[in-house]
This record gives C-alpha cells, sequence and structure tokens, in this order.
C-alpha cells in the first residue's frame, strides 16, 4: 500500500536507485510539462514517467499515458536538454505501480523521441 508520505515517484526513485541509476532531478516543470523523474544511466539521460494505480477498474497505469502526455514529456525532454546544456543519448522509461502493495514494473525505453510507442 502506498502510504500517506510515500508518493508513487518517491517508491519509484528508490527503485530506479536500486538497480543502479543515479536520480538526477525530480518533477522538472516547464512551459511544455513536468518530467517526474530524471535519472542517468551510465552516459544516457533517461526521462522517466511515473503512473500508479490501486486498481484497474478505469485502466491500469499505462493506458494513462496517452499520446498527448507522451508529446508534452518528448517537448519538456528538450527542453531540459538545451537549458542544462547536454549533448548526450537520452532515452524515455516508464514505471508503473499496481496495487495496494504495488508491484512495480519498468518499462526501458517505453517510447521514442516521436512520442510513439515502441
Amino acid at each position: 500500500m502506498i502510504r500517506r508520505g510515500d508518493s508513487a515517484e518517491n517508491l519509484a526513485a528508490a527503485f530506479l536507485r536500486r538497480q543502479g541509476l543515479k536520480i538526477v532531478a525530480r518533477n522538472y516543470r516547464c512551459r511544455f510539462g513536468e518530467i517526474d523523474l530524471i535519472v542517468e544511466s551510465g552516459a544516457t539521460l533517461v526521462f522517466v514517467e511515473v503512473r500508479a494505480r490501486k486498481s484497474e477498474d478505469f485502466g491500469g497505469p499505462a493506458e494513462s499515458i496517452t499520446a498527448a502526455k507522451r508529446r508534452r514529456l518528448v517537448a519538456a525532454a528538450r527542453h531540459y536538454l538545451a537549458a542544462a546544456g547536454r549533448d548526450c543519448p537520452s532515452r524515455f522509461d516508464v514505471v508503473l505501480l499496481r496495487g495496494e502493495q504495488p508491484e512495480i514494473e519498468w518499462i526501458a525505453n517505453a517510447f521514442g523521441e516521436d512520442g510513439g510507442r515502441r
């Protein structure tokens, strides 16, 4: 169960750290949107969208990431890269949390820079 004070993003960040990734930024906001987590995986910068659902009565967490949301994430990532002056490989991952006792699913390289699913 996600307890008060333990946000889905906190759980996702802890999970990614255990996988060996380094947290660079959280809740990066710009005029294009928000990126939940920005992490480094070796030389690759990873933009992470975190979604949680206690039940799948109204669809699972993956289904809530619409094409419009993916386009906003790509635009926000481009903004971050330009603002930070970074020119490095990057990708878009998704961390899904399901259920009261969250089961974590990590989808690396979930969609491309055009916002399309892979």
